[in-house]
């Protein structure tokens, strides 16, 4: 069991465009190290190293509020060790956070090696921590108040507890009539889990946002558009993100739209995917047909690349988990943020609006 810290998501009055916008998934620190070229095994290798606010469905959520979405909730667990950094992160991005804070078990961390010389192409090194243990029994019904569209970080799917809590919100969206989306999240976990596992898994699912990887590893297909619109014959409508190639749309087992990337110097591709699948579904909420809103996530990917991390900009700066922590203290945390957060203060040991933020983790992005 773990105790909330933030105001409650449900409630709120349905905004224009269709309600708003509920993300499950996880929140991550990230150490986000950038090297250039190969690694020297057993010595030095120089590096430029941040530390940000990352996680699958935290990066989704932020892009989803930078696009435009008016309400945008997010309901996540994490360590008592960051609890108030994080949330903090997430106010500042338009977010209302949902934070549960485990008992045990610190803020998951994702080390994301990036190669500055290799396209900005990354490496996650993954410690989920307390994301992997979000559960059934940390949701509730009135989550989905007021609620226009449901999206799933393809990271449950990879813990009993999660697989769990993804049957329990997907049943409890569809009662409601409420679209229910999902990304895959990560090739080397699908490999784990198993492709028809996974299609069992998202039974139910509206909306599948995978990349072209994941694509092709579920379907056994080795070119991205086959394996979309093999996938949309499954799964209603099927967008597959394929990178500096932008985006297929896919219905009925076919593909309807090619999207094309947006024009881009990539400095970091952690959080692209994140970045697109956040865009995509705010613009998607506005009652945008799926090509148009795929456009409009090429462009959140293509501004996520230039950025070091996974999140949009956002004003001011934040100061570092370790400093938020001692800054806040233990009573912070059991605070109600919901309608005006705390302040931002600046600092030179945090992240500055020029670095970017977060990447993506277990909590990594697309």
């Amino acid at each position: 069991m773990g105790r909330r810290v933030s105001g409650p998501a449900g409630g709120a009055v349905v905004r224009e465009g269709g309600g708003a916008l509920l993300v499950v998934g996880d929140v991550v620190t990230d150490v986000v190290a950038r090297h250039r070229g190969p690694l020297a095994s057993g010595t030095d290798t120089v590096a430029v190293i941040r530390t940000l606010p990352g996680g699958a469905g935290a990066n989704v959520a932020c892009w989803a509020a930078h696009r435009g979405c008016a309400d945008v909730r997010l309901l996540g667990r994490v360590g008592a060790d960051t609890v108030a950094w994080h949330e903090r992160e997430l106010i500042a991005s338009g977010v209302r956070p949902r934070l549960v804070v485990d008992p045990r078990a610190p803020t998951g961390t994702v080390i994301c090696l990036v190669d500055t010389g290799a396209a900005a192409e990354r490496t996650f090194l993954t410690d989920s921590g307390a994301s992997l243990r979000l559960g059934p029994e940390d949701w509730s019904e009135a989550l989905l108040d007021g609620v226009g569209r449901l999206h799933l970080s393809g990271y449950l799917l990879f813990s009993g507890t999660g697989r769990a809590l993804v049957r329990t919100a997907v049943t409890s969206a569809r009662a409601r009539g409420v679209p229910v989306s999902l990304d895959p999240a990560s090739a080397g976990f699908l490999v784990e889990l198993g492709a028809e596992r996974f299609m069992a898994l998202v039974e139910g699912v509206d909306v599948l946002l995978p990349s072209r990887d994941e694509a092709c590893l579920l379907t056994g297909l080795p070119d991205g558009a086959a394996a979309a619109a093999a996938l949309s014959s499954r799964v209603p409508l099927v967008v597959a993100k394929q990178g500096a190639d932008g985006a297929l749309v896919a219905q009925g087992g076919a593909v309807l739209t090619r999207v094309p990337a947006a024009p881009a110097t990539p400095r970091d591709t952690t959080g692209a995917g994140d970045a697109f699948t956040g865009a995509f579904l705010a613009t998607l909420l506005t009652g945008t047909a799926p090509g148009a809103a795929a456009q409009e996530g090429c462009r959140a990917g293509a501004l996520a690349v230039e950025r070091v991390g996974g999140r949009p900009p956002v004003g001011g700066g934040g100061t570092g988990p370790s400093e938020s922590a001692r800054s806040a203290g233990s009573a912070e945390c059991s605070k109600s943020h919901e309608s005006s957060g705390p302040s931002m203060p600046s600092g030179p040991s945090g992240p500055s609006a020029d670095d970017g933020q977060a990447a993506g983790d277990p909590a990594r992005a697309g």
